[in-house]
């Protein structure tokens, strides 16, 4: 088994921010970690975001594969963030401090806006590349479609425009174990979690209807152990905000809708699906890839949903091509809406 040795975090602070809710957190702290150096042009920054129970660590831990010296994502060449998302447990705000709760709840256009301020005060000038998987992807869209000046190219594996229905009932199920069981219910909400995030071919290839000495399934082992896992590195009130968070998410909120939202940074969009996630189906990303016509991209894998963590040649690949098509050409803003149509819209349901 790799041991991944804990890298010490920078932290990032502002004294207020009003969250698109109106309410306002005090004394934000952000952790992150910049691997690499900016340049003289401060123009070679890439921006990585995290998954659910992800942490700042990307280039150290769980895109370790992908990004580093030499890498897809070269620390040689570009100057790379990742920022713990805020409501998460790895040193940014959230309900893991017992004084933060109840904790606001805070959407993807919040993070993206909160992480701009990161990449503001390292006093990064343009991204290169942004990038992210699930609720990063999610992160990604927000980011591109909120700053759409700002990036080069953005890549988006496996994360729809909005949170599904069956997504959102997802979240739900797990909500109830967590509501019945407290930590323990912790461990079955990931359990629950994990039979979305592989496939069942991954599972009958892996053990069948093997047992273990114990006699209990191979299956049920490997579904326990990940449960144990998750309740030892993560905290339950931070889970239950990020799953707030996903359901939450709609990029095209206030905006006049998903395409109008995402159409100006078309050309700067990569959307990546992966054939078989039983999660954000294949079907979730092209629904926003295909009106807009932006680049779409596949990762193949018996693993489904996590395969843009698991499959690092092929993400490599994305990602490399990504870099290498050059500038994204000026992105054309539409008119703002009126006051009146973006209220409309924000009261619509998400």
């Amino acid at each position: 088994m790799t041991v991944v040795k804990e890298r010490a975090v920078k932290v990032h602070r502002t004294e207020s921010f009003e969250l698109e809710s109106g309410e306002v957190l005090r004394s934000v702290e952000q952790a992150y970690h910049l691997d690499g150096e900016l340049n003289a042009a401060r123009d070679n920054l890439i921006v990585i975001f995290h998954a659910l129970t992800g942490s700042a660590d990307a280039v150290g831990d769980w895109w370790r594969d992908i990004s580093g010296p030499g890498a897809a994502i070269d620390t040689a060449q570009y100057a790379v963030l990742c920022v713990n998302l805020v409501g998460s447990c790895y040193g940014s705000t959230g309900p893991s401090d017992p004084a933060r709760r109840p904790f606001p709840r805070i959407n993807t256009r919040d993070m993206a806006r909160l992480i701009r301020l990161v990449v503001d005060d390292i006093g990064g000038t343009r991204v290169r590349l942004a990038a992210g998987g699930s609720l990063g992807g999610m992160v990604a869209l927000e980011w591109a479609a909120t700053f759409p000046e700002l990036t080069d190219r953005t890549v988006v594996f496996a994360a729809p425009a909005s949170h599904t229905a069956s997504a959102i009932g997802w979240s739900h199920i797990q909500r109830r174990a967590i509501a019945i069981g407290g930590d323990d219910g912790l461990e079955i909400a990931r359990m629950v979690a994990m039979m979305t995030y592989r496939t069942a071919g991954e599972f009958e290839a892996r053990f069948g209807r093997e047992k273990n000495p114990d006699g209990a399934f191979w299956m049920e082992s490997y579904l326990t152990r990940h449960g144990e896992k998750l309740r030892a590195r993560f905290d339950v009130d931070s889970y239950l905000t990020l799953l707030d968070t996903m359901d939450g998410h709609d990029v095209g909120r206030g905006r006049g809708g998903v395409e109008a939202a995402l159409a100006p940074v078309a050309q700067r969009l990569v959307g990546v699906g992966i054939p078989g996630d039983l999660l954000y189906r294949e079907e979730d990303v092209l629904a926003w890839v295909e009106p807009i016509g932006a680049e779409y991209r596949q990762v193949h894998s018996i693993r489904g949903h996590d395969a843009f963590l698991l499959e690092p040649d092929q993400v490599s690949q994305i990602l490399t091509a990504a870099l290498n098509s050059g500038e994204a050409p000026p992105v054309e803003l539409p008119q703002a809406p009126s006051a009146l149509e973006a209220h409309s819209e924000a009261l619509s349901p998400s």
